[in-house]
């Protein structure tokens, strides 16, 4: 036994230790109550990200609905373009022209935070550093090598890595530090990117609060029908028992 826990504790060490390398996020500690972080994040979306990004399965309107914007301000600080609220949040870059400027097609993010999840976005948006191997002369501490241009860059001023110096190892990326200020300090881009994490994670799935609060109810449901279920079962198997 001894021998055969010895072994499965030495196969799991190359796990463990790669599960500990690279890059480590950051908490975003979003709220999807806070409406008010959730608009300035549409605000930053639909000026910073919409050029090149789409949210293809949502639609001005819902979202408006949704955050508690008013008809005239959704007019006058969301739509894009020539967009109507009935329109759903497509990019206003053709995917060609993309194609073409970065090498790859600039994806959809409507689902950016469940896939990546809502810690690994923040900490991407704030881990861009000066690269002048790039061709848009940055890269990225949790996306190397990454086709996407720093659209924050001016609002957080440029960044350097921080290199790893391991013995054998090849050095890379794995932090940032300040080189230049932005106009920005650096709390209010922490709020704004938080803020268009936490609108990210919204798009992501807009009925989020509403499907946990209907599981509490359910689970409540299934508690008290456990309740019944379990006395009908004792009724019935009474007499064979």
């Amino acid at each position: 036994m001894n021998k055969l826990l010895a072994a499965f504790t030495l196969a799991l060490v190359p796990v463990l230790g790669f599960a500990n390398t690279g890059p480590q996020t950051q908490p975003a500690n979003i709220d999807l109550k806070d409406q008010a972080s959730l608009q300035n994040g549409a605000k930053y979306f639909t000026s910073y990200c919409m050029g090149c990004h789409s949210l293809q399965y949502m639609r001005y309107n819902r979202m408006a609905k949704d955050l508690g914007i008013d008809d005239a301000s959704l007019r006058k600080y969301f739509l894009v373009g020539d967009a109507k609220p009935g329109d759903l949040m497509t990019r206003a870059m053709r995917v060609d022209d993309a194609e073409k400027w970065f090498g790859v097609p600039s994806p959809d993010l409507t689902l950016v935070t469940r896939w990546r999840s809502p810690d690994w976005v923040y900490t991407y948006l704030k881990s861009y550093y000066v690269d002048p191997t790039r061709p848009w002369g940055v890269n990225n501490v949790m996306f190397p090598n990454v086709a996407m241009p720093n659209v924050l860059g001016d609002l957080q001023g440029q960044q350097k890595a921080v290199m790893s110096h391991h013995a054998g190892a090849t050095p890379v990326a794995e932090g940032v530090k300040p080189l230049t200020a932005g106009t920005l300090s650096p709390a209010q881009f922490d709020t704004m990117v938080r803020d268009l994490t936490n609108f990210l994670t919204y798009a992501g799935e807009p009925v989020q609060l509403e499907r946990q609060r209907l599981g509490v109810w359910v689970l409540i449901f299934l508690g008290f029908l456990f309740i019944f279920a379990y006395l009908l079962k004792k009724e019935f198997w009474k007499d064979v028992h």
